[in-house]
């Protein structure tokens, strides 16, 4: 670089760390600016020697990550300080005890568990990813500020992925929507979690992100002349009751949409409310309530509600502080349309989360009330023993999981995941109260244990000192609260019936003439068919295995010889009926897929769960047992796959599809017309290169429901026919299924 280069960059520094200062949330005392500089200087001068992919100065990177912590996150001086310097323990020679000595203990705390999360040991056997969410949660421990800093560095790496593989793309933007974006969610941070969906979008499913981005585009100012005409109607009577606001519109996030498409099965132009209204009042924290309730009637009477659609969480907030009233009317030229009130506090609330709830509370800062968001949080840390993908499945379920609220016999009110149930209730209050748990009224009435909740209920608990949770249990509770308690008794019960059937069983070898060892145990595993010496010492303890089982064994030992040759045969008849049932879907005549930048012809097989066929976008996922699977790129697994298990991911390309056929399954909904069935199975069998497999149709009320499940060799040839099903008279819609 030259002089003139190095001088402009340098002023872009500056002009940066002076952008950093101007617009901290927080206020800024003179002790707290001379903190950030420090910090800022450190970062300048330990990052010196660093640039970025794609060329720029590292140390822009911290700057943006601050900025981020400072504005949208709005935290204070030490954590600024802290995002500052969040890379420099990791990328240079500065150490921990250096930022102590040079800084205070706290910003040391926040770069250590920043750094921690980065350092993280690569475990053959797990996945990576999955150790490393843990690892991040587990730093909720020490403090909740780890996590939102970590969230801005998040959010600035997936700003600034352009220059990087695409493979690293996918991989990166798998984890932000697998576990970043649901964090944001449940710390209440609305718009980064928006930011982080909307991007991560952009690298999984770019086609699908740029058509929606288009159209969006061609769609605005149709928008906004139809936001203009609701909000001028709004204004004059928001105006006539005095009241002090601001009208905003908002469009639906381009990932909302997508989500929309997919689950209703819908086009762009079907989903109904795309944007939203916004109306943000002042008001003093006595009336704040009264004034919604106003501001509600006022909507009303002008445009029709929803009644199902109102959502007051004013009343009721969600666990993550959010408070708003939500109401869908219906707008001019019979379109939904949302609005959404909240006063100055509660949009606050909603747009920085943790920091401006701190805000409102007297007198607090921004070191206070951490316990009350780790609380939140705590659940899914209670049994860090698990496995770590089956652990971060439980933790991301908590995170995104919409509330209900439910009331105590007593009238108290608490708050579970939607889809709870009655038992998931009762762990709810106490887990010792959960463990006893014998049934459950609601609303007065005896109901099943997996009962699922609705909000407003009412739950009593019956509990019985003698009750204990059987296995069943696990499929009658959603939680992972309730869940990791039942498995923690389950398993304390299994280990004591399996030490007695440990001991039970040394006697009954004895009896047999075996005597008891670990070469013994191994053999008798292997005989059972089981799958650890635990499962063999329970089911002896709970008597599924028999005496004549045993002798079994023991006359199979005796006589080991002549068993080896049976073996042998028995077990060339089992490969035989297990590659029979494992068969892979494609028989390797021709080269349909590749694999690798190489382009490498591999056995593979086609995955159930999404069916892929020719033309579709998919990727190879090695199995443990399996070989490689194939997924479609939009295959409802993917994204859990490519964020936990991104060292597993192969490219894959269709070559071929000439000659083999794939089965595909379509979905048909519409009106009862006479004569539909004749015109459906004419169009299909009219296509030449279509076989229909199978064929279902009914009609209730007037409405026409079928499935066909047909052998097609291609994307191309079933987007025809299923385009062609389409334009049939009185069909309203058709889906290719997805079996998940």
């Amino acid at each position: 670089m030259t002089e003139i280069d190095i001088e402009k960059e340098n002023k872009a520094i500056a002009q940066e760390y002076k952008e950093l200062l101007r617009i901290s949330y927080q206020t800024l005392s003179p002790a707290d600016k001379k903190l950030i500089r420090k910090a800022f200087d450190v970062a300048v001068d330990a990052h010196k020697e660093q640039r970025r992919k794609s060329g720029e100065a590292y140390i822009f990177h911290p700057i943006a990550v601050a900025k981020i912590v400072a504005s949208e996150i709005g935290l204070g001086a030490t954590s600024i300080a802290a995002a500052l310097l969040h890379d420099v323990v990791e990328d240079t020679p500065i150490t921990v005890e250096d930022i102590e000595r040079l800084f205070n203990p706290k910003v040391a705390q926040l770069v250590e568990g920043l750094t921690k999360i980065s350092l993280v040991q690569k475990d053959l056997n797990a996945s990576m990813q999955a150790e490393n969410f843990r690892k991040m949660i587990l730093t909720l421990n020490d403090d909740v500020r780890v996590i939102l800093i970590k969230l801005a560095d998040r959010l600035h790496n997936m700003q600034t992925m352009d220059s990087m593989a695409e493979y690293k793309q996918t991989k990166i933007a798998s984890e932000t929507l697998y576990i970043y974006a649901p964090l944001a969610h449940r710390l209440g941070l609305y718009n980064i979690k928006t930011k982080l969906e909307d991007l991560g979008l952009k690298y999984t499913e770019p086609a699908v992100y740029n058509d929606i981005v288009s159209k969006i585009r061609e769609t605005k100012e149709e928008q906004d002349a139809y936001i203009k005409d609701i909000s001028d109607v709004l204004k004059k009577s928001l105006d006539n009751e005095g009241i002090d606001y601001i009208i905003k519109g908002r469009p639906k996030s381009i990932y909302s949409i997508r989500r929309k498409m997919r689950a209703q099965n819908v086009s762009f132009d079907e989903v109904y409310d795309k944007f939203a209204l916004r109306i943000v009042y002042k008001s003093d924290a006595h009336d704040e309530k009264f004034v919604a309730w106003k501001i509600y009637s006022i909507v009303t009477d002008h445009y029709r509600p929803s009644p199902s659609r109102l959502r007051d969480w004013i009343s009721s907030p969600k666990s993550t502080g959010y408070e708003a009233l939500h109401i869908t009317v219906m707008g001019p030229k019979g379109r939904w349309v949302e609005v959404q009130v909240r006063s100055e506090r509660m949009d606050e609330i909603a747009e920085k989360g943790y920091a401006a709830h701190y805000k409102y509370k007297n007198g607090a800062t921004e070191e206070s009330g951490l316990d009350v968001w780790l609380n939140l949080l705590r659940e899914a840390l209670e049994n860090p023993e698990t496995n770590a993908v089956d652990f971060v499945e439980d933790f991301k379920m908590n995170l995104y999981s919409k509330e209900i609220f439910i009331f105590t016999p007593k009238g108290e009110i608490k708050s579970l995941p939607k889809g709870a149930t009655s038992l998931d209730f009762a762990f709810s209050i106490h887990s010792e109260i959960g463990i006893k748990t014998r049934g459950t009224r609601v609303n007065g009435r005896l109901v099943p244990l997996n009962y699922e909740l609705k909000s407003g209920d009412q739950v009593e608990v019956i509990t019985s000192p003698n009750q204990k949770p059987t296995v069943n249990w696990l499929e009658y509770v959603t939680t992972s609260r309730a869940k990791n308690k039942i498995k923690n008794v389950l398993n304390e019960n299994t280990k004591k019936i399996a030490e007695e059937g440990k001991e039970l069983l040394v006697r009954k070898l004895k009896h047999l003439k075996i005597t008891f060892n670990e070469q013994v145990t191994n053999e008798l595993v292997n005989f059972f068919k089981l799958k650890t010496s635990l499962d063999l010492f329970y089911r002896v303890g709970i008597g599924a295995i028999e005496n004549q089982q045993l002798k079994d064994y023991a006359a199979q030992k005796s006589n080991s010889f002549i068993n080896f040759f049976k073996n042998k045969i028995k077990r060339n008849k089992d490969t035989t009926a297990a590659e029979d049932i494992h068969k892979p879907v494609i028989s390797s005549n021709y080269d349909m897929l590749v694999f690798g930048t190489e382009h490498d012809k591999l056995d593979y097989k086609l995955s159930q769960c999404c069916n892929p066929i020719p033309g579709d976008d998919v990727f190879g996922f090695v199995t443990i047992n399996e070989g490689i699977k194939v997924h479609k790129k939009d295959c409802p697994n993917a994204i859990g796959m490519q964020s936990n298990y991104a060292y597993r991911i192969m490219s894959a390309k269709w070559i071929d599809s000439s000659q083999e056929e794939f089965k595909a399954i379509i979905n048909i909904t519409g009106m009862d017309v006479l004569g539909l069935t004749n015109q459906l199975t004419r169009v299909i069998s009219n296509n030449m290169s279509v076989n229909i497999q199978s064929i279902s149709l009914s009609t209730d009320a007037g409405i026409f429901h079928g499935q066909i499940a047909v052998i097609v060799k291609n994307n191309t040839i079933l987007k025809k026919m299923i385009n062609a099903i389409k334009k049939i008279d009185g069909v309203d819609k058709v889906t290719r299924e997805y079996r998940t």
